[in-house]
């Protein structure tokens, strides 16, 4: 009766966490960004600190240099996107048109009789987008309009930025605080260990974002030489999928070679070939130069940790799965391991 009993109270209280879970989405995404974004700037304060600064005015050097560069993006960079977001929405009839006219579609509807399913399709989607503000809203992830998008971004950015500071102060007493609840006699390795599983997954952020920002660079530049149309917004696409290991330069790769036929196959070929070959580069010797005080995680599981993080939490996901991995794995090689050997 008993055990019947904890096993009634354990799945109230899993299903109360999924509950909470799934009506406060935003909120816990907020906090684990933030979680994020304390931990890479984290080593960035404890370089500062050992320049002497103290602390909090390290930490206030640091957000305030963050918030001025998260203006100018918003001043500088986030009207040319809109501009060319619009740009873009209002060519897409004429590309419609364009492929329906080509000689790969007239071949596929000679075969297969796709024209007019395809323009139900087309037609249907161009309907709902003109009378349907939903639709544009939810493709940035919001169920109510683009208006909500916006006031949403907003309070976002707010939340994060604030909880952003509160981590980044609050860090050392936090860590101080973990420390304590093991016991004494091993308090000292928990403390090691804790500390390699911080500044590792410090150091991956601040070098994946090195990486992430390196690899926008080159593909701004590569597309405004090779003439690659609506660079800035693509550009920003560019640098959210740089920061996911390994299979994210390749999708920006290919999504901004998708984007650079609509400049033409002068574009197309010498873009897809200066970036792919830079991403070899960038394999090779930036990355691993950049990355070699961050967490190390073998190829297949981080494959694996982006899929399921992917999966799970979308582009938030993937960011955070490969530290989480590294620290997983620093606790086996660490902690199980040596136990098993041990017995």
């Amino acid at each position: 009766m008993q055990t019947g009993f904890f096993l009634t109270v354990g799945v109230g209280i899993a299903l109360l966490g999924f509950y909470v879970l799934t009506n406060v989405g935003s909120l816990a995404g907020w906090v684990v960004t933030a979680a994020f974004i304390a931990l890479g700037l984290d080593p960035i304060v404890r370089w500062l600190e050992a320049r002497g600064l103290p602390r909090p005015l390290a930490v206030a050097v640091v957000i305030l240099a963050l918030a001025l560069a998260v203006t100018a993006f918003i001043v500088l960079v986030v009207p040319r996107i809109m501009s060319q977001a619009q740009q873009f929405m209002g060519t897409i009839p004429e590309l419609v048109n364009d492929f329906m006219g080509s000689s790969f579609f007239l071949a596929m509807d000679d075969r297969f009789d796709i024209a007019a399913t395809f323009e139900r399709t087309v037609g249907s989607w161009q309907t709902q987008l003109a009378t349907n503000q939903d639709v544009l809203g939810g493709m940035f992830g919001s169920v109510v309009s683009v208006g909500g998008v916006v006031i949403n971004a907003v309070t976002g950015t707010i939340i994060v930025m604030a909880l952003t500071l509160y981590f980044l102060f609050s860090l050392p007493m936090a860590k101080a605080w973990g420390y304590r609840l093991a016991p004494a006699s091993r308090r000292a390795g928990v403390q090691k260990l804790g500390d390699q599983m911080v500044n590792g997954v410090g150091n991956y952020v601040v070098g994946q974002a090195c990486v992430a920002l390196i690899n926008a660079s080159v593909a701004f530049v590569l597309m405004n030489i090779t003439g690659v149309p609506y660079a800035t917004l693509l550009v920003l696409f560019v640098a959210v999928l740089a920061f996911i290991p390994l299979v994210g330069g390749v999708l920006a790769g290919i999504l901004m070679t998708l984007f650079a036929i609509l400049g033409g196959w002068d574009s197309v070929v010498p873009f897809a070939v200066c970036y792919f070959a830079y991403l070899q580069v960038e394999a090779y010797f930036v990355s691993p130069r950049i990355m070699k005080r961050a967490v190390a995680v073998p190829g297949a599981v981080a494959v694996i940790a982006v899929a399921a993080g992917g999966a799970l939490w979308g582009i938030l996901g993937a960011v955070i799965a490969i530290p989480t991995a590294a620290a997983g794995l620093l606790l086996v090689r660490e902690v199980f391991v040596p136990r098993q050997d041990a017995r």
